[in-house]
């Protein structure tokens, strides 16, 4: 006999429907999994075997094929183990019913029949949705995840034999439900802020203009001058995530397998920190098992790296492509995956190798040799997609003696947030979300300068050899620091800011 349940197959962050088909058939008894599985979809076969027999249900001494349709995609991970015992039960006759066409199935079994979290519950429930269908059945620890996306049912069930009763029609179970408005309210405190960052005004200003524009920015400064601790207060200055970018974002926590237990919706923008030891497969995203690397689990959010000189050259490389399109795509034989990499970056780095460089109380021990060679691992096409270079000077006892309370991240975020719906108004009906991301008509549209600016901005374009794209930053800079002043047009204030904010990438004149 042969019987036909839906699942689901994740395919970059999106998730699209597979047709799993059981066949019995006199023989031998044999247990064969097709359709391009992996690894763990093969080992299935133990695991159905025992939750069966566990729950109480005979297994059938016969010939069994399990396909996974379409073929030519590969299926990976445990979640096809529900469906696929679904499916033997609905082929031997112990399950009947019209019902299992209308629900996608996905759960991992345990031996005793009891269902398991798996990876992409909100990707398959979004799969569901589109696809026109009453809901999905998972485990239930997924369904507050699943129920983010509304319109259809999530039924959470504990156990192989709780499916069967529900689909048989002879137990109730009620769709999971959540509120989105509370999961908002509730996730958005980040518990650091500005306000306990003592002095530092100007490396607070220039954070606020890469904020406010969405800008990639390079600290620079001695050892325990604050470029961590500024570093980390950037998302509490960052406009709310959209429920959009929310469910984007989620989407890349869940199907990573790092969405934290009990948290339904990324509501607050990810702060994602890497040690320099990573890889590029882990920066970037990919492996035997494609996965998405740290550039994407900072999508919407910020990638900070810290002593980004000591990262391997080869990992600081790769990042050109993300910063460059907000996206990283992997190529394999069989298939290419696109992650999302819309991230604002943030580095930090010391001076030279002591890191004490021009620091009025230590002295620096480095020679004008070892300084050339520790800044050159940082490469100039890497350092023109870097739109601010601030230096972080040590703090002064009287900064750090101080009593009074310094701006907290609401005022600065109000501001930044001003700036952000001016860009966003500016750019309606586009991709484009913030000046960071103009394109170079854009910029020949919005970035006009008076006389006083064009010649201070040619003079200095001369003078210190900045290429192309350092001058197209500057004037991406320039227009964020126009809009945070409320100004239409660019002045020529506005350009020498923005010109300060380039250090690392000048030549002597």
């Amino acid at each position: 006999m042969l019987a036909k349940v839906l699942s689901s197959a994740l395919i970059g962050i999106d998730a699209i429907l597979v047709d799993v088909e059981v066949d019995l058939a006199p023989g031998l008894p044999s247990f064969a999994t097709v359709g391009l599985p992996d690894g763990a979809v093969k080992e299935s076969k133990d695991r159905v075997k025992a939750a069966l027999k566990n729950s109480g249900y005979d297994f059938p001494a016969r010939r069994i094929t399990a396909n996974l349709a379409p073929a030519d995609i590969k299926k990976e991970g445990a979640a096809f183990d529900l469906p696929i015992s679904i499916g033997i039960l609905a082929a031997t006759g112990v399950l009947k019913g019209g019902r299992l066409r209308d629900y996608i199935l996905l759960g991992e079994l345990s031996l005793d029949g009891g269902l398991k979290a798996v990876r992409g519950a909100l990707s398959i429930a979004v799969a569901a949705k589109r696809a026109g269908l009453a809901g999905i059945i998972l485990p239930a620890e997924n369904a507050p995840e699943a129920a983010v996306v509304e319109g259809i049912d999530i039924i959470g069930a504990t156990s192989l034999s709780q499916v069967v009763e529900f689909l048989s029609g002879r137990e109730g179970i009620d769709p999971c439900r959540i509120d989105l408005q509370e999961l908002f309210s509730s996730g958005c405190d980040y518990g650091e802020d500005f306000s306990e960052v003592k002095g530092q005004e100007h490396a607070k200003r220039a954070l606020e203009v890469a904020a406010s524009g969405g800008h990639n920015i390079l600290m620079i400064g001695p050892p325990g001058s604050g470029k961590t601790m500024l570093a980390r207060r950037i998302p509490t200055i960052l406009p709310r995530m959209s429920f959009e970018e929310a469910i984007e974002t989620t989407k890349v926590f869940s199907i990573s397998g790092l969405l934290e237990n009990g948290r339904a919706l990324m509501a607050v923008r990810p702060f994602r920190s890497p040690h320099h030891t990573i890889s590029d497969v882990g920066l970037i995203g990919g492996g035997t098992t494609p996965k998405p690397g740290e550039v994407s689990l900072a999508h919407n959010g910020v990638l900070f790296l810290d002593e980004l000189p000591e990262f391997k050259k080869n990992v600081l490389e790769v990042l050109r492509q993300p910063l460059e399109d907000g996206r990283v795509t992997i190529s394999r034989s069989l298939l290419t995956l696109t992650y999302p990499s819309r991230m604002m970056l943030v580095a930090a780095m010391n001076p030279c190798p002591c890191g004490y460089l021009a620091d009025p109380t230590h002295p620096c021990v480095c020679t004008p040799i070892g300084i050339h060679r520790y800044r050159s691992r940082i490469s100039g096409p890497l350092l023109d997609r870097i739109d601010i270079h601030i230096e972080v000077p040590a703090v002064t006892y009287r900064d750090l003696s101080d009593r009074g309370e310094a701006e907290s991240s609401l005022e600065i975020a109000r501001r930044v947030g001003n700036s952000r719906r001016l860009q966003l108004e500016r750019y309606r009906g586009t991709k484009i979300h913030c000046n960071a991301q103009m394109p170079p008509r854009f910029i020949k549209k919005y970035c006009e300068l008076d006389t006083a600016g064009n010649r201070m901005l040619e003079l200095v374009t001369d003078r210190l050899g900045f290429s192309a794209r350092t001058y197209n930053r500057i004037l991406k800079v320039a227009r964020t620091i126009a809009d945070l002043g409320g100004s239409e047009h660019i002045l020529e204030e506005h350009i020498a800011e923005a010109i300060q904010y380039r250090s690392l990438d000048r030549r002597a004149p």
